[in-house]
């Protein structure tokens, strides 16, 4: 599996949220490489605590400026934000019960979930916020 780096074609040109989502992709990266070399449940709970507070606070983050500049799309953003949330916080209870185990797929299917909040909903706001800021 190929590594997630941060570029251009992911900045939404807004230098705070920018700052969150290269967290985001820090923790993701420790979680593959975590998941590649073999983790203890315990490692695996603490990272998975650290994601989703973090998560947690970049969507506060964003939902703020959101308020702050009256973005026409809150009320679908917010919503997008506590699903995801939420299927994280299910995808935690799930591995940490042993019912799943971690696996590529499951990384690949975080790298797509991160990648394609800040493509579509997140791209969206930059530009608002770009323009109002």
């Amino acid at each position: 599996m190929k590594d997630l780096i941060w570029s251009d074609t992911l900045s939404v040109q807004v230098d705070e949220i920018d700052a969150d989502h290269r967290r985001l992709i820090d923790l993701y990266h420790i979680l593959k490489s975590a998941v590649e070399e073999g983790i203890t449940k315990d490692y695996l709970e603490a990272l998975m605590e650290e994601l989703i507070s973090c998560t947690e606070y970049h969507f506060r983050h964003e939902e703020r400026l959101m308020v702050k500049y009256e973005y026409e799309g809150f009320a679908e953003h917010k919503q997008e934000h506590q699903e995801l949330i939420e299927s994280a916080k299910e995808f935690k209870k799930e591995i940490l019960s042993g019912d799943k185990q971690i696996g590529t797929e499951d990384i690949k299917s975080l790298e797509d979930w991160l990648t394609g909040h800040i493509f579509c909903s997140d791209m969206d706001l930059g530009s608002y916020l770009c323009e109002v800021m």
